[in-house]
């Protein structure tokens, strides 16, 4: 019989390829030890090859070219103790290898396209993430990316944007409903910035969740701006500005944190985070510390580090009440 303490808690991550992932994995990983997660990629759960979904004519985004019902199979598996023997999808040669065999672990991330698309692996997750990033700015990475590091022409990139744009609309985009907090990355507003390189990060947080208590600025419930620079952070043109305040994000009730450009010195983060509350860290300076720790990963300096880091350490938290057998967290523990 297991007992709660042994209760493998599910970790949804969902994105379009490009968005983020790989860095709040690594983020994830700081927060629970390598040896306590295991990260499962769902395009190992493709049904045709790289071959197949060309003679078929079909993406990798589009559902017919995935197995949901081996996904879901294979998940409840991991979620009740029992090993599995995942296929391997190898994005070298772009062919279906033989399966491996995985142990369930303490933390299971699924990570990819399609953690919320089914149902029923959506209601297999304790906790889902999904990492929205804006056209503007998804355009301007992959540019940047593509045409410096792989050689690739403006019109190519534009191109295979274009071609992939259908099926993220119809099948990616819209499992962020499902998601208990998503982190959208959008064009800054505090000057004009045609190339992205200064963010506005925006993070969701569903109102409701059982377990989960949205990280707030200042005064739970207000409506806050802030522009804690001055004397307080060394900040150089344009600056910094934060908000906090209720929103509806498709039909639901949300709380919104909000931060519109970068830090400077990234040691400042602390001034931050001491107006910050419901983070779900253990001691004061847990958060500063925990972007200091990998200060070379992107997004580090902006909104997106920043809220990674928050999203991990409440999954931690939700991970200790999931395995701690309680059923809710009390107004005072977290701070």
């Amino acid at each position: 019989m297991t007992t709660q303490s042994d209760r493998v808690v599910i970790i949804g991550v969902a994105g379009d390829s490009g968005c983020g992932k790989s860095t709040f994995l690594r983020r994830l990983t700081d927060l629970f030890g390598q040896e306590f997660m295991t990260v499962i990629c769902l395009d190992d759960y493709h049904s045709l090859d790289r071959k197949g979904r060309k003679e078929a004519g079909v993406t990798a985004l589009d559902p017919r070219a995935n197995n949901f019902d081996l996904m879901y199979e294979q998940i409840k598996a991991l979620k009740e103790g029992k090993a599995i023997d995942k296929p391997i999808y190898n994005h070298e040669t772009g062919m279906i290898d033989p399966p491996e065999r995985i142990e369930p672990n303490k933390v299971v991330v699924i990570e990819g396209l399609h953690p919320f698309y089914d149902e029923r692996v959506r209601n297999l997750v304790d906790f889902g993430v999904y990492l929205d990033i804006s056209e503007e700015v998804k355009i301007n990475w992959k540019i940047q990316r593509d045409m410096a590091e792989r050689g690739h022409t403006y019109e190519d990139v534009i191109a295979s944007i274009n071609a992939r744009k259908p099926d993220f609309d119809a099948y990616i985009d819209p499992q962020k409903q499902y998601a208990d907090v998503v982190i959208q990355i959008l064009p800054t507003r505090l000057i004009e910035d045609k190339d992205s390189k200064i963010l506005r990060v925006r993070l969701i947080q569903k109102e409701g969740i059982n377990g989960f208590e949205p990280v707030y600025l200042f005064d739970e419930g207000s409506t806050i701006e802030w522009r804690p620079c001055g004397r307080k952070l060394t900040c150089t043109y344009p600056g910094l500005k934060m908000y906090y305040g209720p929103d509806n994000y498709y039909g639901k009730e949300v709380s919104v944190l909000e931060l519109d450009g970068q830090f400077d010195n990234l040691e400042e983060m602390i001034y931050v985070e001491s107006h910050l509350s419901k983070t779900g860290t253990k001691y004061y300076g847990e958060m500063t510390e925990l972007l200091l720790k990998h200060k070379d990963y992107p997004g580090s300096n902006n909104g997106s580090g920043l809220f990674q880091v928050l999203v991990g350490l409440k999954m931690r938290e939700m991970y200790e009440l999931l395995t701690s057998g309680q059923t809710k967290v009390t107004a005072d523990s977290a701070v």
